[in-house]
């Protein structure tokens, strides 16, 4: 073998550390939440363990369920001809109720302390805020009312008027107080 060797070919991209620490990650979660469920029953015995599991997977399922019942209806509530735009605080909080009915479900007592932090609605807002701030710093998502979307952001030409009709209309925004000539075209 002639050719340069896998470590030291300056061609072939790194690997993100995502990929290098997230199976030791995930391998550390499931033997600690194996070790927690032996010593919970030794403690406090394997009937009320598999009590406790079982009764994670149903209020799970049923968390999932309502969440996403609430989506569904906010959704189609949103799609009906002439509805008036919602507030955005009002629809909000899906995601992170179906990911905690998720982790509910996953056996384990770790996870169940997560979903349950993701349940609770002052760190279900908290948790909300820290994902919209990384998907603004990452991506450039921008929240909004029905969802905002990945599309063109303020102050990029391309923004969103809504029309008097409750069309939205794609398209440049020149203001009166502007000059129509020096405006930007795209």
């Amino acid at each position: 073998m002639t050719g340069p060797s896998q470590q030291t070919d300056p061609t072939r991209p790194r690997r993100s550390r995502l990929r290098t620490f997230l199976p030791l990650g995930i391998a550390a979660w499931l033997v600690l939440e194996i070790w927690l469920l032996t010593v919970v029953a030794e403690a406090a015995g394997g009937f009320t363990v598999l009590s406790l599991l079982l009764a994670g997977v149903v209020v799970g399922a049923a968390v999932i369920k309502r969440a996403g019942r609430r989506a569904w209806q906010n959704l189609s509530r949103s799609m009906q001809p002439g509805a008036a735009p919602q507030d955005p605080a009002a629809g909000t909080g899906s995601s992170f109720t179906m990911l905690g009915g998720l982790l509910l479900m996953i056996p384990g007592l770790i996870s169940d302390v997560a979903a349950l932090v993701c349940l609770f609605p002052p760190t279900r807002a908290l948790l909300r805020g820290r994902a919209e701030a990384l998907l603004t710093r990452r991506v450039g998502y921008v929240p909004g009312p029905m969802g905002g979307g990945f599309g063109p952001g303020p102050g990029s030409g391309q923004d969103r008027m809504r029309h008097p009709d409750g069309k939205v209309i794609q398209g440049e925004v020149i203001r009166d107080d502007e000059d129509p000539h020096s405006a930007r075209r795209d």
